[in-house]
């Protein structure tokens, strides 16, 4: 098995068990006494343990992993998953908003357009990139792009992680809703495949200004939700205290967006989390894409475009 990179209070357990067999393999090298046994169940004990653990996440749990700062970004998995990438610059009218990249990719000699929230690894790249919080020339330029591929008929692929659009006051003063209200417009009916993937975080609109596809996907350990539970806490119970319990309260897991339909599939990730392995969790992104990618090419535009408007239509129920 794998070892498990620990981070979290709750793999407490994992890491108090592969102390322990580290342990014994110091004891039975110095003593050099056969201690195999002994080894064989603790290692079984460690199996059975971290799938447990894994299988078993709460809420908040999936919001901390989601966060965990080794987890691969877009920019991550572009390189992984592309062949090449040229990435464009700029919404023609403020400027480039550095937390939305985008550009044309090809995957297995396919051309399409990817488009993605980029957090950044460390602070000062985290600076430069405001956190994946993007202003309204962000979603400004991922329109401009997605009309790009649009009128070259190339998909779209998007890549969602962001804590929320920015909603400092120079972003309202430049229009964030419009621009954002603007993106579920025009995507409803943009004349290319679509296909949305929650790779980290998917906070608020800031997440769904890029988030309409024919496929919605979602990492395994990612969230997807009006508001983070921080946020939510501190408006119900005016402190962060609760924000474990907000998190169980928003629904935000990808199980629960499933069994609420409001997304087509989750994506398996390695386990401990996509950060554990990521080329293994870019092999599985690319295998999902490549397969989708060839069935959406075969769907008639008009019937693509009424699938994808009916899917979200069909969400949520209204009682008059």
């Amino acid at each position: 098995m794998q070892q498990i990179k620990t981070s979290f209070d709750f793999e407490k357990p994992i890491a108090d068990l592969v102390q322990q067999i580290e342990k014994v393999k110091q004891v039975a090298e110095k003593t050099k006494v056969d201690m195999s046994a002994t080894l064989d169940e603790l290692d079984g004990k460690l199996d059975e343990t971290t799938n447990n653990l894994y299988k078993n996440l709460t809420g908040w749990n999936k919001v901390q992993m989601s966060r965990h700062p080794d987890r691969p970004q877009t920019l991550d998995y572009i390189n992984m998953i592309c062949d090449d990438f040229i990435e464009m610059h700029g919404d023609r009218t403020v400027k480039d908003d550095k937390a939305i990249i985008g550009g044309f990719a090809s995957i297995n000699g396919q051309t399409v357009m990817v488009i993605g929230h980029q957090k950044g690894k460390n602070t000062k790249e985290r600076q430069y990139r405001n956190f994946g919080m993007a202003n309204p020339e962000g979603y400004r330029k991922a329109l401009r792009l997605m009309r790009l591929a649009e009128k070259f008929n190339k998909p779209v692929i998007t890549f969602i992680d962001t804590m929320g659009a920015y909603p400092g006051l120079e972003a309202e003063e430049r229009g964030q809703g419009e621009a954002i209200a603007r993106n579920l417009l025009e995507m409803s009916v943009l004349r290319v495949p679509i296909i949305c993937i929650v790779v980290g975080e998917g906070a608020s609109g800031g997440a769904l200004g890029i988030g309409i596809g024919d496929k919605v996907y979602m990492l395994e350990h990612t969230w997807y939700s009006v508001i983070s539970p921080e946020s939510c806490s501190s408006i119900l119970w005016r402190s962060w205290d609760f924000k474990e319990k907000a998190a169980e309260c928003l629904k935000l897991t990808s199980d629960d967006m499933f069994s609420n339909k409001l997304i087509d599939g989750i994506i398996p990730e390695p386990l401990g989390g996509a950060h554990q392995d990521p080329e293994l969790m870019g092999r599985t992104l690319k295998e999902y894409i490549v397969k989708d990618l060839a069935a959406l090419g075969k769907l008639k535009t008009d019937k693509m475009i009424e699938q994808r408007i009916e899917k979200f239509c069909e969400m949520g129920v209204v009682n008059e």
